[in-house]
């Protein structure tokens, strides 16, 4: 199985939020106050997600800039990023949802087409 990337969980007040990690001990360092290391080498996609519906599971959208605004106070990603690697809980035994993706479901169940 390959190294899965670790859930830096923050809990919101309308949404809960969720930036992804590949190195934990660059994270760790992070938080030790090592400055040196750059965010985007920290994070695995320079994105921030939002879970309108709650919890470190489920339907993750990239989070809208009203969204961190009211939240964060800014819409800055930097800031709003350091806030979740610093703050977030570590969430690395939930799993990442891919969706569904079917061949061809109009064909039908157990029949190829061929």
């Amino acid at each position: 199985m390959p190294n899965q990337p670790h859930k830096i969980f923050l809990k919101g007040e309308e949404a809960d939020f969720v930036v992804f990690v590949e190195d934990a001990d660059l994270l760790a360092k992070y938080r030790k106050n090592d400055t040196t290391i750059p965010i985007i080498d920290i994070v695995s996609i320079y994105k921030i997600f939002a879970n309108r519906s709650g919890g470190a599971e489920g339907v993750f959208d990239e989070a809208s800039k009203s969204e961190l605004s009211n939240q964060f106070g800014t819409s800055d990603r930097d800031v709003v990023i350091k806030k979740i690697l610093l703050e977030g809980t570590d969430k690395r035994q939930t799993t990442i949802h891919r969706g569904y993706g079917g061949h061809n479901d109009s064909i039908g169940n157990g029949n190829s087409g061929n």
